[in-house]
């Protein structure tokens, strides 16, 4: 939105003399009269302790219209019950942005009677309520926004007994690997998840029925160490008919179905070998980022493929990447699928407090994208909310 300063002859002559007395911030916005929040809002805000000291949202607004130069303040106001009977000021600004923390989230949380406890009554979800408040001059006319309502979800802690399998976790390598082939320089991994589950998400891929063979390994490095199709076979697993024998050489398990991120699951107690959709498998804000630009191979500037970056820790979103260095080489990531709004850019996580690798830079360009200025290629890609990194390798 522009900004017009009213300044030198032109002040001179609307106000005369008096106006040298007046805030030089005085400005004149056209737009709506309205107060509104501007930015996203999430379904719901998953608090998790450890990322208390990372931004839980960014609250921004419009400045009305007034008609006339005019100096705003304004101020954000939450309530617990949610008809603002017990309205309390968090902040107030002459600005048009206020953030809150995930730690304060947790405070009001708390306030509201959440828990994260399921041996409780308490409920581990629920609304905290929250509105603007502009007010002209100094004890002038007031105006408030619609207030917005936030879901805050405390995850309960698990009663479940500690994953126990035979392996910490399986490695997988082989063509049908993506970002692995035939090497130990990058081989896939899949954790021991539950009694006798190891599980996550995996990149498979099946170049027209070719490369697309691949082995479990119980130790790394070890060749000798290879689970291969008959071994599951033989031990009787039902396995997924998106995986058969390749036939080749060493038996290998063939994927055959359509390239892409799966969640895999080798269940040794229900003898089962499953494929879906990829899912979080950590606790995070988010379920999942999503990157969109001309920086990321595989997604461009649209909706179509964008780029998906899932919760694999607390607090922790990483996968491989394909990253384009030629050209604008920029991009950003979204919280919301599809919703421009909802971009988090280069200063977003700058001004955070995030040490992001020297391969990242602040495109410049209009929106401040993240620009790669690394090698073209794939790169495994970690962002850490906790620790507040982004880091290639």
């Amino acid at each position: 939105m522009k900004q017009i300063k009213i300044i030198g002859l032109i002040m001179l002559i609307a106000f005369g003399f008096n106006a040298c007395q007046q805030d030089d911030d005085v400005v004149f916005i056209a737009g709506s009269t309205e107060l509104s929040f501007t930015n996203s809002f999430l379904s719901e805000y998953i608090l998790v302790p450890a990322a208390a000291g990372n931004i839980g949202e960014r609250f921004t607004w419009n400045t009305p219209d007034a008609g006339v130069p005019t100096n705003f303040t304004f101020e954000l106001h939450k309530s617990i019950t949610g008809d603002f009977s017990d309205s309390e000021t968090i902040a107030s600004t002459s600005g048009n942005e206020i953030a809150v923390t995930i730690g304060d989230l947790l405070g009001y949380a708390g306030q509201a009677g959440l828990d994260s406890d399921p041996n409780t009554e308490n409920p581990n979800t629920g609304e905290v309520s929250f509105r603007l408040r502009s007010v002209i001059g100094v004890d002038g006319n007031e105006t408030f926004s619609t207030p917005q309502a936030l879901t805050l979800v405390l995850p309960e802690a698990s009663d479940e007994p500690v994953a126990n399998c035979d392996n910490d976790q399986l490695w997988m390598v082989g063509a049908g690997i993506t970002f692995t082939g035939w090497s130990w320089d990058n081989p896939g991994t899949l954790p021991c998840t539950g009694n006798g589950v190891y599980s996550g998400n995996v990149h498979l891929q099946n170049l027209d029925g070719s490369e697309n063979n691949f082995r479990f390994f119980t130790v790394e490095t070890d060749w000798a160490s290879g689970q291969n199709y008959p071994f599951y076979e033989d031990a009787g697993y039902t396995i997924d008919a998106n995986f058969e024998n390749a036939g080749d050489g060493d038996s290998n398990f063939a994927f055959v179905g359509t390239s892409g991120l799966y969640f895999l699951e080798i269940d040794d107690i229900n003898k089962t070998i499953t494929l879906g959709p990829p899912q979080a498998t950590g606790m995070c804000e988010l379920d999942v980022l999503f990157g969109v630009g001309a920086g990321l191979t595989d997604a461009g500037w649209g909706w179509e493929t964008p780029v998906e970056l899932y919760c694999t820790g607390d607090g922790v979103y990483s996968g491989w990447v394909n990253f384009l260095a030629e050209g604008d080489a920029n991009f950003r990531w979204f919280t919301v699928e599809t919703d421009w709004a909802s971009g988090r850019n280069f200063p977003w996580y700058e001004d955070a407090g995030y040490t992001i690798d020297e391969d990242f830079e602040n495109a410049g360009d209009g929106d401040s994208n993240f620009k790669y200025i690394g090698a073209t290629g794939a790169r495994f890609v970690t962002i850490d909310d906790v620790n507040k990194v982004i880091s290639l390798d």
